[in-house]
């Protein structure tokens, strides 16, 4: 007995050992699944995005290319009509272009999170709704344009030059209307991460829009204003064939019920998001034109205001990659907390400002490399080119704080936050960078460079700001909201039906 006792208390130490090693084995085994499942659930969020970015910066990109590929064939018609029609669309892309992106990105957070939340039909809906009171916006906008040469006559712009810009204007008043119907076609169609259609219209319309161009300002008689009538004639080729897709395509099947009359009720709802989208929106465009108006005050405003346009036309082109960023993290945010998965919805954002900030790096370091060339490529004036070489690293720094408020700014427009981001803005932009960017170059006297530091206050503060609401979100409470305006605006249709 005493050897079965003394063989007991030997082993039982033994097994104990051995049970406490499998159990910290078992541990181990889940963990690595864990980390594994974690690692997959990244990549595949990466690769959702990246699916999602890819084609939304080349529709971005080619929309953009437009307004340019019609400037360069008025080019060729003179000065004065270049002047007219750089003026034209600067004074279009304020006054009217601005405030219909921005009222359609309200179809961000509503189409996105019916989406989510397999309302199908909604989607339909809400872009139909979005399409009536774009139209209806946009009626006094076109009074605006069709009165453009005596309003920059009144704002003391050279008389000839506006009477030019007045003409070009005119004949972009179609163009108008075909703008906000493409914006909700756009955004009907991104919420759904149908994207490569979008990518396809806007190749097709941009290479016709080239022989458009050449036929509308060389043969047609029209000069100047062929431009401004080509890029209404390419607007609508883009809305018909987004069109034709949306009515036939089985993949908006579920989504696009045909003309309803339950998108006559319920505008309030949606005026309640797109105006503080249009203002978010416009709030920050109009910034950077009003950096263009007060380099013409600078001391030899010739060079200061040429070295801004390049400067902002670099931005704008390079602009367009965390611009595909911030539509496809307003597509995955919504998307998710319609879904009601919050988690993943925070892991979108965590995703994306990876992505935003290696971008920014990346893109910013391209620029430093090509500083001393880059100015060659739109001037051929020593002092130009070297004006240039010294703006580029300002350049490089705004953009990479660009490309986080973008990113940032989508998950805004995801979550359905577009209020608190026209207050953003309004401080950032205009109790900060602007104010910043009078004292450096008026008071300090650093000229151009003093505008574009002020910029990038403003863009710091913007970050920092947006930053801190999403580090202090509560997901889940997002979730609950997402629910409550799906489930809204449902209940509105129904009791409509």
């Amino acid at each position: 007995m005493e050897s079965e006792n003394q063989m007991t208390t030997l082993s039982s130490p033994l097994i104990h050992e051995i049970s406490g090693e499998d159990g910290l084995f078992k541990v181990d085994i889940e963990r690595n699944k864990q980390k594994r499942a974690e690692k997959s659930q990244v990549f595949e969020e990466v690769r959702k995005q990246l699916w999602l970015a890819g084609p939304l910066m080349f529709v971005n990109l080619l929309n953009y290319c437009l307004q340019v590929i019609s400037v360069m064939f008025v080019g060729h018609q003179g000065g004065l009509a270049l002047s007219g029609a750089s003026m034209a669309t600067s004074f279009a892309s304020v006054t009217g272009f601005s405030l219909l992106v921005g009222m359609s990105s309200a179809l961000d957070t509503l189409c996105g999170q019916s989406y989510g939340a397999k309302q199908h039909h909604m989607l339909g809906i809400h872009m139909q709704r979005a399409m009536l009171v774009l139209m209806t916006v946009s009626i006094p906008i076109a009074i605006v344009w069709a009165k453009t040469g005596s309003i920059l006559i009144l704002l003391g712009q050279d008389p000839e030059i506006s009477a030019e810009a007045g003409q070009y204007a005119q004949f972009l008043i179609p163009c108008l209307f075909a703008h906000g119907l493409l914006q909700c076609l756009n955004r009907f169609l991104q919420t759904q991460n149908i994207v490569f259609p979008m990518m396809f219209s806007s190749g097709v319309t941009t290479l016709l829009h080239i022989l458009t161009c050449y036929i509308m300002v060389f043969k047609s008689g029209l000069g100047s204003r062929g431009a401004a009538l080509a890029n209404a004639i390419s607007y609508w080729v883009n809305v018909l064939i987004l069109s034709l897709y949306v009515k036939f395509s089985p993949s908006c099947a579920k989504t696009w019920p045909g003309f309803l009359k339950e998108a006559l009720h319920g505008i309030p709802t949606f005026l309640r998001l797109a105006i503080p989208s249009a203002v978010m929106v416009c709030l920050e465009m109009w910034s950077f034109e009003m950096m263009v108006l007060l380099s013409g005050l600078l001391p030899n405003p010739k060079l200061q205001t040429s070295v801004l346009s390049i400067c902002l036309n670099t931005a704008s082109v390079v602009w367009m990659i965390p611009f595909g960023l911030s539509g496809a993290v307003s597509t995955r945010v919504s998307n998710e907390l319609g879904a009601g998965h919050p988690r993943t919805a925070r892991l979108a954002v965590c995703v994306v400002l990876v992505m935003a900030i290696t971008e920014g790096i990346v893109v910013g370091t391209v620029l430093i490399l090509i500083r001393n060339i880059w100015g060659k490529a739109y001037s051929s004036e020593i002092e130009v080119v070297k004006y240039v070489a010294t703006m580029i690293p300002i350049l490089a720094i705004s953009h990479f704080l660009d490309g986080l408020q973008c990113v940032l700014s989508g998950t805004a427009r995801g979550c359905g936050w577009q209020k608190i981001g026209a207050f953003v803005n309004l401080g950032s932009y205009y109790l900060v960078g602007i104010p910043s960017a009078v004292i450096l170059a008026f008071v300090l006297h650093i000229g151009g460079k003093g505008l574009w530091v002020g910029i990038i206050c403003a863009l710091l503060v913007q970050v920092l700001s947006l930053l801190i609401i999403t580090i202090r979100t509560d997901w889940e409470q997002e979730v609950e909201r997402a629910k409550d305006r799906v489930y809204d605006s449902t209940i509105i249709e129904g009791i409509v039906s």
